[in-house]
């Protein structure tokens, strides 16, 4: 065996196996053979028995390829490798692998297969790297990309913690902007309150007031309630009045000192915080206290928002000259709306303006929402308008439409979306005529105006009324005749001929650039015209001099007499004025009942009250002529044309051209677009002329309106004059004989055809009463088979019940009455529906409800201080409820809630034993012997045993006294219209006719001792009766007697008309 050594190299490409050397001698291997030996075991230890397996496993295979130099085998099969497996000397495997002939033999047969080794690693290793490195590249691309995930979700994480501060942010801002108006209003109330508190203390009727308080000049302002017309007709006191005597003074304001004008802002300030809707410095010291004190009031107001608020949004809030922005807040249960008081336009509106304007921090339940209309603002759809349960309404612009809608499925569901507003009206053009036809021409104008879009919120959007007479100058005005009626078919521009031909070659030679040709340059209705019109009443007095820099307008431009306004109509080419409702409802719009200053014309003639025309005396007397020529048979069967002008088919396109009706192209809906201006300053100037030209009513028909063919079948209404014609003069065709010999001293007719039980109730003085039952469909026109004959029978029947007056039905109310009240019709009221009376007079002081099924006592109501002495139920509505009020001897009124689902007094039906009243009327200082109410209205009207009369609104507030002449003093009977009108009797037959603004209309004196009156609904008519047993009507505007029926044989106590066109 020789022993070699091997030498280490690096493999290089195409080299074959090391080459092996042999010792030049054993010297250097014998001086240290333990540490190679030690060496070589440490190094093969592992590899060692690996080696000798493979010899042994292979032996037949290796034996024949492993030959010598001389062909023989080197591992030789037998006892040699027995002996090699079982050895473990690495040294002898060593020497056997390194020996001459073992190199030769491995060198021979395996060095191409070394070789090829060699080769396939090298490609493997290259391979590897290849994989390694592309494994590699994936994973960084992984890892990038994981990495680039993280940075998102990062900034995503960010951005959402971000939003998150954000909204927080926002809700804790909205949070303070709802307790911030929540203070506000608290603090309002409070101070209405404490005034209202102090008023009825120190009013002359009040505890501490005296003849000599009561102030030198009363200021009053137009309220804001709306009777079921849509009119506003009812004053009260105005605490921001005056008669703008800074107006004549504003030169010398001009120049004034700079203490002068520091002290004029520090009175500005004071009048802010004084107004309904600044009350910052209050608030501040609302707030003065501890952490904790803040911290519960805070609470406090967070638990009042009723419920998660589902919607904030930007809004602007439409007032009649200001719109202010602000947030529109909406929770579960409730509106809220708060004015953004730092924002630069509110800050430039003066403060008397802001005293007028309601709703700047409002809040509105919804249950006291009753619809809410589509509306436009600056000719875009983008605007709301809400009813609420009060009689007034509120209107709000927002950003776009999607907005609207976001807010109107937010709203309750009270005529929201489709059934009401814009899209409702433009399908209507089958129903609006048949709407024409079961109504009166005032009635459906207003309703007209009202889908149309037009609103008392937006003055560029008033209600328009047309001029209907062209006479102002006669004496007498005669109705009959045909040329005192303007022509309803020409718009009031092409009335007069010369400028009719004027307007239509201004439309043919219109040669302007950018402007679409048209006839008239502004509208027939505009917010500066409104303002014209109504300049003499508050707040429109204020709204006029904050829009026309605080001065009244040219004496000789001022609208002063109707007969000059209606030949500038006919003359003026620029002037194409048509009218407002008022002209038709309010004639104190015509009186300068505050004293402004108007100044004086050219002539030299002051400008104060308006000139009426000869033959009106008074306002009142021009309103009710013009309205009487509105309603009249010529008007009605004309209107239709100017209703294709105003809202119809005639509106716009060819028709309009033809019927001299285009108006400039920024008044018509659609004209432009505001949210494509995106240049402020170009939208501001767009948004200017928009607001001078005037809108146009929204296009409500495409086709022609249908004629309302005659007025005639009006004229059998109750209401009506005609029906004292002699054909109606017909003596007593029915006598219903009861019974008792005891006086029927109340009748109330309920005979609706919608009631289960139409019926006249009737109760006696012994409180015997009788649910008489109506049929309707016996004479009742529109039946089947109706004749003009059927018309005189009452198809009236007695109760059959009432001469068997015992068992379940009984008819007869036994509970005992104080013995000092006389029974009178005061002391009863029967409810719309006829199944339920309600007495007074009990010993108790309490008034009693009964079932008029039974007999049976259902309710006793409690209140009072003394014995309850009259009773009156105001008209009812859908679901039959209404108000109850109570009079006393303890000199108040009490203002209860019938509620006509439960049939109880209050609307809870879990507390029906203990009700609550909605007010306490005070100011009498006598028993109250008589009362009415008109929810309508929202007034009740009493009268003390020895005076006065006294006007209060259903939320309690007393407005004024009714004075009449001096023997009128003692009132004992009161009748009140939902037109208006008040009539008083007093003792010794004497008869006052009041307006509800306290204004004196007629009196008379009659010789009779009137026991019972009754005023038709629309106020026209009055109806008398007393113990000389005559019925007699007469005519309330003058107390001209109209009828007097056959006499009776014994006294008239209580008279009742059994048909009305509305319900109550």
């Amino acid at each position: 065996i020789v022993y070699c050594e091997v030498e280490q190299c690096e493999l290089r490409s195409g080299l074959t196996p090391p080459e092996l050397k042999p010792f030049s001698s054993l010297a250097g291997f014998q001086t240290a053979p333990a540490i190679i030996t030690t060496k070589l075991e440490r190094a093969l230890e592992k590899v060692a028995p690996l080696l000798r397996e493979i010899f042994v496993d292979f032996a037949p295979f290796l034996s024949r390829t492993l030959l010598g130099s001389h062909g023989q085998e080197l591992l030789i099969e037998g006892t040699g490798l027995v002996c090699m497996k079982s050895s473990t000397s690495v040294v002898e495997l060593v020497m056997l692998l390194c020996s001459q002939e073992w190199q030769n033999s491995i060198q021979k047969n395996a060095g191409l297969a070394f070789i090829e080794l060699i080769n396939e690693g090298r490609l493997l290793c290259h391979a590897m790297k290849d994989h390694i490195v592309r494994v590699a590249n994936e994973a960084e691309f992984i890892l990038n990309r994981q990495r680039a995930e993280d940075v998102h979700k990062h900034a995503e994480f960010e951005s959402n913690c971000a939003q998150y501060a954000a909204d927080r942010r926002e809700e804790e801002k909205m949070c303070d902007h709802l307790i911030s108006a929540a203070k506000h209003r608290d603090h309002v109330t409070a101070n209405q309150l404490k005034q209202k508190i102090l008023n009825i203390l120190t009013n002359k009727h009040g505890a501490w007031g005296t003849m000599s308080q009561s102030q030198l000049h009363d200021f009053w302002r137009l309220d804001y309630w709306e009777d079921d017309l849509r009119r506003r007709r009812r004053f009260v006191r105005n605490p921001f009045g005056s008669t703008h005597l800074d107006v004549s003074l504003k030169a010398l304001e001009d120049y004034g000192t700079e203490e002068e004008e520091e002290e004029g802002l520090k009175s500005k300030k004071t009048l802010r915080s004084q107004s309904l809707v600044s009350q910052n410095l209050e608030a501040e010291l609302m707030l003065e206290g501890d952490d904790d004190t803040v911290s519960l009031l805070q609470e406090k107001e967070m638990d009042n928002l009723a419920g998660p608020v589902v919607l904030s949004t930007p809004a602007q809030l439409v007032s009649p000259v200001v719109v202010v922005h602000g947030t529109l807040s909406i929770t579960t249960t409730e509106i809220y709306f708060e004015v953004d008081e730092d924002d630069p336009s509110f800050k430039k509106i003066h403060t008397k303006v802001l005293a007028y304007s309601e709703g700047l921090h409002g809040k509105w339940m919804f249950s006291e929402i009753r619809a809410v209309f589509s509306r436009r603002y600056l000719l875009q759809n983008t605007g709301l308008e809400v009813f609420m349960a009060n009689r007034t309404s509120v209107m709000f612009n927002f950003p776009d439409q999607a907005t609207v809608k976001r807010v109107v499925y937010s709203l309750p569901r009270v005529g929201v979306g489709t059934s009401y507003g814009l899209p409702q009206a433009r399908r209507i053009s089958l129903a609006t005529p048949r709407q024409l036809f079961k109504s009166s021409p005032t009635e459906y104008l207003m309703f007209l105006n009202t889908i149309a879009g037009r609103s008392y919120n937006d003055l560029n959007q008033y209600p328009v009324f047309p001029w209907v007479l062209t006479n102002f100058e006669s004496e007498e005005l005669d109705l009959t005749l045909p040329g005192n009626f303007r022509d309803l078919s020409k718009p009031i521009g092409a009335l007069h001929p010369k400028r009719a031909v004027f307007s239509a070659e201004r439309y043919d030679t219109w040669e302007e650039d950018g402007t679409p040709p048209h006839h008239y340059g502004s509208l027939y209705s505009t917010a500066n015209t409104t303002l014209l019109w109504m300049l003499r009443i508050e707040p429109f007095t204020t709204f006029f001099l904050n829009a026309n820099e605080n001065q009244f307008d040219h004496p000789d431009r001022a609208f002063s007499g109707i007969a000059r306004a209606w030949r500038n109509c006919q003359r003026d080419t620029a002037d194409v004025k048509e009218l407002i409702p008022e002209f038709y409802y309010l004639p104190e719009m015509f009186v300068n009942s505050s004293g402004f200053e108007l100044g004086q014309r050219e002539d030299g003639t002051p400008v104060s009250d308006i000139e009426l025309p000869a033959w009106a005396k008074k306002p009142e007397d021009f309103v009710r002529i013009n309205r009487m020529a509105l309603e009249s048979e010529f008007v009605s069967c004309q209107l239709h044309q100017w209703i294709d002008l105003i809202f119809g088919y005639k509106q716009r396109g060819p028709e309009a051209v033809r019927a001299l009706n285009v108006f400039h192209f920024l008044s018509y809906e659609g004209s432009v677009t505001l949210d494509t201006i995106t240049d402020s300053a170009q939208r501001q100037l767009m948004e200017t002329q928009i607001q001078a030209c005037g809108q146009t009513p929204s296009q409500l028909l495409i086709e022609p309106h249908p004629p309302r063919s005659s007025a005639m079948h009006l004229c059998f209404l109750p209401q009506s004059p005609l029906m004292f014609k002699d054909q109606m003069q017909q003596d007593v065709i029915m006598v219903l004989k009861f019974p008792s010999n005891s006086p029927v001293t109340h009748v109330a007719a309920n005979t609706l055809p919608h009631l289960s039980v139409p019926a006249a109730v009737t109760v006696t003085c012994s409180r015997l009463f009788a649910v008489n039952r109506w049929h309707n469909t016996v004479g009742l026109r529109g039946a089947p088979g109706y004749s003009l004959e059927q018309a005189h029978h009452l198809p009236i029947e007695m109760d059959p019940l009432i001469a068997n007056n015992s068992g379940v039905s009984k008819r007869q109310i036994t509970d005992l009455v104080d013995q000092s009240i006389q029974i009178n019709t005061h002391c009863f009221v029967v409810t719309a529906d006829n199944r339920y009376i309600l007495v007074c007079g009990f010993w108790d002081k309490s008034f009693r409800v009964y079932s008029t099924e039974t007999g049976k006592l259902t309710q006793i109501v409690f209140g009072h201080w003394d014995v309850v002495t009259c009773l009156a139920r105001s008209e009812s509505y859908i679901g039959g409820d209404c108000y109850i009020v109570s009079g006393s001897r303890d000199a108040t009124l009490l203002l209860w809630y019938w509620s006509g689902r439960h049939h109880i007094i209050g609307d809870n039906p879990n507390n029906s034993d203990y009700p609550a009243p909605r007010a306490v009327l005070t100011g009498h200082d006598h028993e109250v012997v008589c009362v009415s109410v008109c929810a309508e209205l929202g007034l009740v009207i009493s009268g003390a045993k020895e005076g006065p009369c006294l006007v209060h609104t259903i939320t309690g507030d007393l407005l004024r006294a009714l004075e009449g002449p001096e023997l009128c003093l003692r009132p004992r009977l009161i009748s009140v219209s939902s037109e208006g009108h008040c009539v008083i009797c007093y003792e010794r037959g004497r008869f006052c006719n009041f307006s509800i603004n306290g204004k004196l209309l007629a009196q008379m004196e009659v010789n009779d001792s009137t026991r019972a009156i009754l005023l038709s609904s629309d106020g026209q008519n009055l109806v008398t009766g007393g113990d000389n047993g005559v019925v007699e009507v007469w005519q309330a505007c003058d107390f001209k007697q109209l009828y007097i029926y056959p006499g009776c044989d014994a006294g008239i106590r209580a008279p009742w008309t059994c048909l009305t066109t509305r319900g109550g």
